[in-house]
């Protein structure tokens, strides 16, 4: 699946938020959270493979890590105001 088109949905924007210790965010199981949390810790090369077994999370870290809004569209994903 290709990660730019890869949607993000509701539930992992809440998951990355509340990994991020965002509003809107809730606790996701402990596999995704630790996942999460791995992701958001790798390094290019290693975020590259992740991506490609995960890569609707590793879309909605990318968001909350590098993108000026990011954290913004993961709460407006989060309440389903905008499809990512």
């Amino acid at each position: 699946m290709d990660h730019v088109s890869t949607p993000i949905t509701p539930d992992t924007a809440r998951h990355v938020l509340w990994t991020f210790g965002r509003d809107g965010g809730f606790r996701p199981g402990s596999f995704t959270q630790k996942l999460i949390e791995l992701i958001a810790m790798a390094d290019q090369a290693n975020t590259v493979r992740l991506g490609a077994s995960f890569p609707e999370v590793t879309k909605a870290v990318a968001l909350a890590k590098y993108s000026e809004d990011g954290i913004d569209q993961l709460q407006q994903i989060a309440v389903g105001e905008v499809a990512a």
